[in-house]
């Protein structure tokens, strides 16, 4: 059985759940995020883009309800020892598959809650649920329930969180001699994603962002790729991953001398991040977090440069994206507390100049102030 944790880990998990059910009065949760069933139960797959569902009852027993392909992914991975396979066939709707398992745990009538908010659940899978059990049970959104319990990480998760960091640093070491005129952006996406590979790590959540001259001002990944000029920009967003845990990091890097407007930009970035070092800690909420960047942002004048967002909590993720719920936005009530992991990012794209500026790590949070996970410096990276 391949677990990352001791059983005594996931046995404290699976107390916080059944405690948080009994404060939300539900009967039985049913998990479809693939995050939750890996927090829980160790359960590793990528299974998850077909229907699955792991019930949790409030006695703390859990029933997998999967694929043939997923049974022994399963059994090899996780703690779970029921496991329930649904049969693929023409018309199937596994969603009575699941009825008649609630049917048979006694949950007729009970109050049940349903992870909504997960790409582990799509809208075709959720009209189907919707439409079996609506008169079976009464359903209530806990899309968060093990969302918020995921937040706050014990030492062994913080030691994988630590290790992913140590990948995000090799992946920018590897790409570093690479970024020059006439380098190709997929020699360096290849040399960042090695490392990570090569360091024991895995695949990340989404994919790694990297984009040089006007495709520097994109936060997402494209295919295609181009060659660096002998003035150029180049923005990065990755992750070092270990045991599926992310320690993002963003930057964006000269080639040749830097415009006057990329190192103001770059002073702005730097300005913002240390107003937000400066509040992230526990006392502050994810919503201050924001406005700390946002009144340095606009006191700069780049209010239509900047995001309205600026990072989010990360941990252990799946496909397609490494961002957990909680983020960093206008009103955000959530409050910080030691031992999350937060990935704080700038990101400045002004269209009308062509100029990108980028700047972000991911950091532990503590009783007081937070620790930086990467290594690295912020200084503005001049390649030549």
């Amino acid at each position: 059985m391949a677990l990352h944790f001791e059983r005594e880990e996931y046995a404290a998990r699976l107390e916080k759940l059944t405690a948080s059910m009994r404060e939300e009065k539900l009967d039985a949760i049913l998990l479809f995020a693939q995050e939750s069933m890996y927090w829980l139960t160790g359960y590793d797959t990528f299974g998850f883009c077909f229907f699955q569902c792991l019930v949790v009852k409030a006695d703390g027993t859990m029933t997998l309800l999967t694929r043939s392909a997923d049974l022994r992914q399963a059994r090899q991975t996780s703690n779970i020892e029921r496991i329930v396979v649904w049969t693929d066939r023409t018309n199937a709707d596994p969603a009575l598959d699941l009825k008649n398992l609630l049917s048979d745990l006694d949950l007729l009538g009970e109050r049940i809650g349903v992870e909504y908010d997960t790409h582990g659940l799509t809208g075709a899978n959720c009209r189907k649920l919707d439409n079996q059990l609506q008169s079976f049970a009464e359903l209530v959104d806990a899309s968060y329930v093990v969302s918020r319990l995921r937040l706050i990480k014990s030492p062994a998760e913080i030691a994988y969180a630590r290790r992913a960091a140590e990948l995000s640093d090799a992946a920018l070491d590897a790409a570093m001699p690479l970024i020059k005129p006439g380098a190709d952006e997929a020699d360096i996406l290849a040399a960042m994603q090695g490392a990570v590979f090569s360091g024991g790590g895995d695949y990340p959540a989404n994919e790694f962002i990297i984009g040089s001259g006007e495709d520097a001002l994109l936060c997402r990944y494209k295919a295609g790729r181009r060659q660096l000029t002998e003035t150029d920009q180049l923005t990065l967003e990755w992750a070092g991953v270990f045991a599926h845990y992310h320690a993002p990091m963003m930057r964006t890097v000269i080639i040749g001398e830097p415009t006057p407007r990329h190192v103001e930009l770059y002073e702005a970035c730097r300005l913002s991040l240390d107003a937000i070092t400066e509040i992230l800690r526990p006392g502050h909420t994810f919503g201050e977090v924001f406005d700390a960047h946002a009144d340095v942002m606009d006191e700069h004048g780049l209010t239509r440069h900047r995001l309205n967002a600026c990072g989010y909590a990360v941990g252990a993720r799946f496909t397609p994206s490494w961002m957990e719920h909680q983020m960093f936005h206008a009103g955000n009530p959530l409050e910080i507390a030691p031992d999350m992991t937060l990935f704080v990012h700038m990101i400045i794209m002004d269209s009308e100049t062509g100029t990108a500026m980028t700047l972000g790590q991911t950091y532990l949070t503590t009783a007081d102030a937070p620790e930086s996970l990467s290594a690295k410096p912020l200084d503005l990276i001049i390649a030549s």
